[in-house]
């Protein structure tokens, strides 16, 4: 990536386990020379002190060592995944003990806004226990020959336990008395164990290379099947053998407002798709209309497609909005909570209006999402995108403040970004990344995209401030690069949020940009702006930067691996 924390190696899971098995086992050694000096007092202080050590040692790279040692302090192994999987399950059991405890509160809470706000923690909550526990079956059935997916996997969903816990105590931002303050105090724990989680899959790659570990992968037959199937992934191939390109699936049912499908609403025909679904694409294709209503993709519905037929003649849109009462994670108008999500060929709008205020068209909140030619349109807070990994082609994205927002690792190709003419007094800025861990994968990358003006802003009087982003998270990354900037960005190029915050924290770059707007020599000089080399430019393309793209080439969409140029 592109800073000294994520510029870690992608077998970040491989590293770890294997790591871990190298110095255990050099732990179990010397414990048994102890045992030695200790006058051959029995086997088990040996175990004991061989397991407290390696306790230690699966904490060593978090930040929150005491609180790691203490959810461990019961698990009498020595082996590494099993001290992780225990790691993960303490986790587990304090998010639900916050759940618990929540629901007690919420019971006694009057104000709408505050009851909203315990509606979305219930759900992303929820959602956080869920990726620790898929973490946990991953960790177990680990598979070297299945490393490089697995890793970033893991690391991306632990990032997103982290990202929802986070979103669960920002739902209570502007609401009255102490609650918001009592939930962050149930959470503290919990946000401690999600971001040691992160830290044992990431930061003992570091040292990946000064170790022999051929020897840990196994022998006999399924170490060279592992080997084989690590041999076909790294080729490309791994995925594209096994699923259909999604481009060539047909549509599984129609709907059309003109009841020339089986359904007249987008929401009937969802409805009738089983709870849970990974097998095969689910392709359902929205004829042209306006079809007003909340579109909810509905977690573990996976392998969704949407295909409209044209941006401009299949139109989903809504209006839910924060100054209408209802909380900004709640009001898109098509919200994403399952994996492997696909939409092309339409548009998706909210229409609340700079009046509306946190607006959102579109939540992206499940993981390897992406959008082909789909345009997206609001005024503030248009595209959530909120978690995991997604990635956006040749689509079209209009707003005023912090349009595109979220902690997701989001790559935009060849896409346009269009920002329009705010309320009075207000400023506009086209991102607000929200990265909260340094180990977490999440930023935005703008590549080959456009940042063009709507005629109204480019008219207004007074002139509109805009900027390319501002952090509203303290470690928010957004990079930009080969894209086209127009002259009415301030030259400053960057917003703060509020006062300094995160203005040394943030990673912000710019990379080989065009048009008027691209000078960077009036930028800010936070030392949150960073100077981009061609190398750090690489690592943030899709071939790099989410470690296995398989999931985009499946998709049968046009994407560009490396570098690429308007």
């Amino acid at each position: 990536m592109g800073d000294s924390k994520s510029r870690v190696v992608v077998l970040a899971v491989l590293a770890t386990v294997l790591l871990l098995a190298a110095v255990i086992a050099a732990v179990v050694v010397f414990s048994k020379g102890e045992e030695k000096h200790d006058g051959g007092k029995g086997g088990g202080g040996s175990v004991v002190v061989s397991a407290s050590k390696a306790v230690k040692l699966v904490c060593s790279p978090t930040d929150y060592k005491e609180t790691c040692e203490k959810s461990l302090a019961g698990a009498n192994t020595t082996d590494p995944k099993k001290l992780i999987e225990a790691a993960f399950d303490a986790t587990v059991g304090s998010i639900m003990g916050a759940l618990e405890s929540s629901a007690e509160l919420k019971k006694v809470a009057t104000d709408p806004s505050t009851k909203g706000a315990f509606d979305v923690c219930d759900e992303v909550l929820h959602n956080a226990v869920d990726d620790l526990k898929s973490s946990i079956t991953k960790v177990a059935h680990f598979d070297a020959g299945e490393a490089k997916a697995l890793a970033a996997d893991l690391r991306t969903r632990l990032a997103a336990v982290g990202d929802d816990q986070e979103t669960c105590t920002d739902a209570f931002e502007n609401t009255t008395g102490d609650t918001g303050e009592k939930m962050k105090a149930l959470l503290k724990t919990a946000k401690e164990m999600s971001s040691n989680g992160l830290a044992m899959v990431s930061d003992l790659s570091a040292i990946l290379g000064s170790l022999q570990l051929a020897k840990f992968l196994g022998g006999g037959g399924g170490g060279g099947g592992s080997a084989r199937r690590l041999m076909a992934e790294e080729a490309g191939d791994f995925v594209d053998r096994r699923i259909l390109k999604v481009a060539a699936l047909k549509p599984t049912m129609v709907v059309a407002k003109d009841g020339s499908g089986q359904f007249k609403t987008i929401s009937a025909a969802l409805k009738t798709l089983p709870k849970k679904n990974n097998e095969t694409f689910i392709v359902i294709h929205i004829k042209a209309g306006v079809y007003a209503e909340t579109v909810i993709i509905p977690k573990k519905v996976n392998k969704v497609v949407l295909l409209g037929d044209g941006p401009k003649k299949t139109v989903i849109t809504g209006k839910l909005s924060f100054a209408g009462g209802v909380k900004t994670y709640h009001t898109a108008t098509v919200a994403v909570n399952a994996d492997e999500f696909i939409a092309k060929d339409l548009t998706i709008e909210n229409t609340a209006g700079s009046a509306g205020h946190q607006a959102v068209a579109l939540r992206v909140s499940g993981d390897r999402a992406v959008l082909y030619n789909v345009n997206m349109f609001g005024y503030q807070d248009t595209l959530y995108a909120h978690k995991y990994r997604q990635f956006y082609r040749s689509c079209v994205i209009s707003g005023t403040i912090d349009f595109i927002f979220g902690d997701a690792l989001a790559i935009f190709q060849d896409c346009t970004f269009v920002v329009r003419k705010p309320g009075p007094n207000q400023a506009c800025m086209v991102t607000a990344q929200g990265r909260i861990d340094p180990r977490s994968p999440g930023g935005f990358v703008l590549q080959s995209s456009r940042i063009v003006a709507e005629p109204a802003l480019q008219t207004a009087k007074p002139a509109v401030k805009v900027y390319l982003g501002r952090p509203w998270k303290e470690l928010s990354r957004t990079i930009i690069m080969h894209s086209d900037i127009g002259g009415f960005i301030d030259p400053t190029g960057w917003s703060p949020w509020t006062g300094d915050f995160a203005i040394n924290t943030c990673y912000y770059g710019e990379y080989e940009n065009k048009g008027a707007g691209s000078d960077t020599s009036g930028r800010v000089t936070w030392k949150g702006i960073k100077k981009i080399t061609s190398k750090i430019a690489q690592s943030w393309t899709g071939g790099a930067a989410y470690g296995d793209d398989s999931w985009i080439k499946a998709a049968g969409v046009p994407y560009v691996p490396t570098m690429m140029q308007v």
